[in-house]
């Protein structure tokens, strides 16, 4: 997790599109703040987020809404129209927690950056899912090299508020905390990379979308269905690496929505270190 430096700044990598932005990285430094001073079960900190901010939310929603119309798996769809977050200004993660478990049971706890891996998979099996609560840069509204609230609200929270889509989080988060090995985490961590993250189903003789990745990028949901496309295998996935870097130049296609509801369902369901031993023996 990055944490601000001394200056007030937040580090950034070299080719974040904010990183010569200083205003941008005090503001990046001020909302992170905001996360880390929440104190579990108290009510979640609203952000004052600036016009400029609201204005990138507004952009980026507007135009991912039209284009899942037709490259979004229908239980996704569902969930967003359950969820109804607003288009014009960028949601508060508060009243998003309280319809979440309205709708589903789920709850979101605000963070102030990325978190360790084992702490983000075992918030799920609580249902809860850990959000940071900055916007990218409004240079690019379009591109983000780190998930920020558009990824977490758009991608995930919508998916979340839909209930075959909430239990398969859950079960996942359950499977990680099973996981005493680093490896078998990591193979475990490659499945939900390519499934909840980039998962692509066939839905009415098209490829869709229900990965989180896939549907909170503007560009990559464009351009998935010239990826090479294998069928849903679970033993691949958790072997295969990939590069997050760059546009997923492999998806792996489930029959439709249900069978992909139903495999990750049973993985996950049976994941542990015993499991991970079987599939490196090719069991």
């Amino acid at each position: 997790m990055q944490a601000p430096t001394a200056a007030g700044l937040l580090a950034l990598p070299d080719d974040h599109p904010g990183v010569s932005d200083v205003a941008y990285r005090q503001r990046r430094a001020a909302i992170a703040a905001v996360g880390e001073a929440h104190v579990p079960g108290a009510p979640i900190p609203t952000v004052a987020y600036a016009p400029e901010e609201d204005a990138v939310w507004r952009t980026v929603s507007s135009e991912l809404g039209v284009l899942h119309e037709t490259l979004a798996v229908e239980a996704y769809r569902s969930g967003v129209a359950a969820l109804a977050l607003p288009t014009d200004v960028v949601p508060q993660l508060g009243p998003v927690s309280e319809r979440l478990t309205e709708l589903t049971g789920w709850s979101i706890t605000p963070v102030p950056g990325l978190v360790p891996t084992r702490t983000f998979y075992g918030a799920l099996a609580e249902r809860r899912f850990c959000s940071t609560q900055y916007i990218r840069h409004h240079s690019v509204p379009f591109y983000t090299p780190e998930p920020d609230v558009v990824h977490e609200l758009i991608g995930h929270a919508n998916a979340l508020a839909e209930p075959r889509f909430a239990g398969l989080y859950e079960l996942a988060g359950q499977a990680s905390l099973r996981c005493e090995t680093d490896a078998a985490l990591e193979a475990f961590s490659r499945v939900f990379w390519f499934s909840l993250e980039f998962g692509v189903a066939w839905e009415d003789g098209e490829l869709r979308a229900y990965g989180a990745g896939l549907l909170s990028s503007y560009g990559e949901v464009q351009a998935f269905r010239s990826a090479e496309v294998r069928p849903l295998d679970v033993a691949a996935m958790a072997t295969l690496d990939y590069d997050i870097t760059q546009y997923q130049p492999v998806l792996f296609a489930a029959d439709s929505f249900a069978h992909a509801h139903e495999v990750l369902a049973t993985f996950f369901a049976g994941w542990d270190d015993d499991a991970h031993h079987r599939l490196l023996a090719g069991g």
